[in-house]
Formats: C-alpha cells, structure tokens, sequence
C-alpha cells in the first residue's frame, strides 16, 4: 500500500446515527464513507438539520451512539475506553465552533496559550507560539485584550488561533463563520485556511455557504444520511 494510503488522517467505512425522539427513530447518518487525506481542506455542504454537526462529532469523538469504523490517523476508535478519545482528541485535533467559547476571563493570548499548557509545553514556549498564531491572524496589537474588548470577527479568529495550538493533524470547524457579516467572514474563512494549510494540518469544515465552500480542496454534501 501507497503511503497516502497508509497516512488518512480520517477513513470512515458505514458510520450510522440514530436518535429516537417520541418513539419515533430518527436516522441521521445511514453509512457515511470519508476519507481525508493530510494538508487536505474538505468542505461539508448540507442544509440545516441534514446532520453536519452530528457528523463532525463522530469525526471529533466527541459523544458515542456511533456504529461502523471511524479511524483517525490510522488508529481505530469504535472500541477505545473514554481515556482513549480524550488522548486522540488532544493530540490529533482543533476544534472551531460557531460560536468562539473563549474563556471570558482571559486574554487573547491566555487563551491560545492555555491548552498548550494542557498539552504540556512549557509557559514560555507557549506563549512564544501562541504569539505568532495570533499574528498570522492579524492580532498582533490585540494579544493583551480579553474577548469583551475584541470585534466578533477577531475573536473567531483568537478561535482559529487556539484550534491550531498544539498543531493537530485535523481542524474540525462547525460552521466557523455562521456568526460574522458576509466580508469578515470571508477574510477569517481565508485566513483559516492559510494558517491551516501553513500549519500542515487537514481540515473539515462544515457550512452551508456554497462559495466559501469552493475555497477548500474538496467539496462533500450530507444528503439524506450520505455522502455525495
């Protein structure tokens, strides 16, 4: 086997969701197959509700009820224990929501350097890296001022900055510009991937915007419960 082969950042084969809901069950995902490959952007299209965000939290590990295989970076997930998916979410993935969820009390700066400091690099390492991502993403003369004192668009891209903290393998980003006006997030939507693409990361962004969408590598669409 090649090594792109043997390098998928993310192999899905048959993964399945269902919810029941007044006795009713709901199929959501009905054999999702993906392959990601590493330094790849892939775009997930798909009106609300057809399961985007259900999709990304199988990728992110990030609830169970899932069946079929999920492997990230080659490692089968479906029967790891919880310290598993906690270990694999530390060191292969960013994360990047909708909504910034910065830690209100903290800089700019804390709040990139703080899961460095989880991960376990030193303060003034952390910092130093934690400067040049916020830079990279035009924040140079905001490292000091917490999220309160910064524009929307500045603190998704403080957002950005954290997700590529601890350099993963994969950014996972949940419509990352559903909250900004149409020019802010086209300029943060490109500055995410320059940065992702300079980090040598994959990405796998779900949105529902067609034209930021045909910015990344690759375009999937969720359509009943599969992919197209």
């Amino acid at each position: 086997m090649s090594d792109s082969v043997n390098n998928k950042v993310v192999e899905l084969r048959n993964v399945r969701r269902s919810f029941v809901q007044a006795d009713v069950q709901i199929d959501v995902l009905k054999g999702v197959d993906l392959d990601i490959m590493p330094n790849e952007t892939v775009a997930l299209l798909g009106p609300s509700g057809s399961g985007k965000s259900t999709l990304l939290q199988a990728v992110g590990l990030l609830e169970g009820g899932f069946e079929g295989s999920i492997k990230l970076a080659g490692e089968e997930t479906a029967q790891l224990p919880a310290k598993g998916h906690t270990r694999i979410r530390r060191e292969l993935l960013g994360f990047v929501y909708q909504f910034h969820h910065l830690l209100p009390d903290f800089t700019a700066l804390e709040n990139v350097v703080m899961p460095q400091l989880i991960f376990g690099r030193s303060l003034g390492e952390a910092e130093i890296r934690a400067e040049s991502l916020l830079a990279s993403m035009g924040l140079g003369e905001r490292l000091h001022h917490k999220p309160s004192k910064l524009s929307g668009g500045e603190q998704q891209r403080v957002a950005v900055a954290r997700a590529l903290a601890n350099s993963p393998k994969l950014v996972l980003a949940d419509e990352p510009t559903g909250n900004l006006d149409e020019a802010t997030a086209d300029i943060v939507l490109a500055e995410l991937l320059a940065l992702v693409r300079r980090e040598g990361s994959a990405a796998f962004i779900a949105t529902h915007n067609e034209r930021l969408a045909a910015k990344m590598d690759r375009v999937v669409r969720l359509h009943d419960g599969v992919l197209t």
